[in-house]
């Protein structure tokens, strides 16, 4: 039986991955902090006074998430 050829860069010990540069990261690492402000929004802040969804659907969706975090609510 013969062996199946292996990649070099697979079967290179101590191969360093090439970096990252911070203009590729940047725009990404800012779409997530925006999507956990919102998230962090709708799960703490939304009681209905300042809501930007009228009603109390996303307050009951995510209620029992608020007490396990520790957002008094009631």
């Amino acid at each position: 039986m013969t062996q199946a050829a292996v990649p070099a860069a697979v079967s290179a010990p101590g191969a360093v991955p090439a970096p990252i540069p911070l203009r590729e990261i940047a725009p990404w690492a800012l779409l997530a902090g925006v999507v956990a402000l919102v998230l962090l929004y709708l799960v703490g802040f939304d009681q209905g006074v300042t809501t930007l969804v009228p009603g109390e659907a996303i307050h009951e969706f995510v209620h029992d998430g608020r007490h396990l975090l520790g957002f008094p609510c009631h």
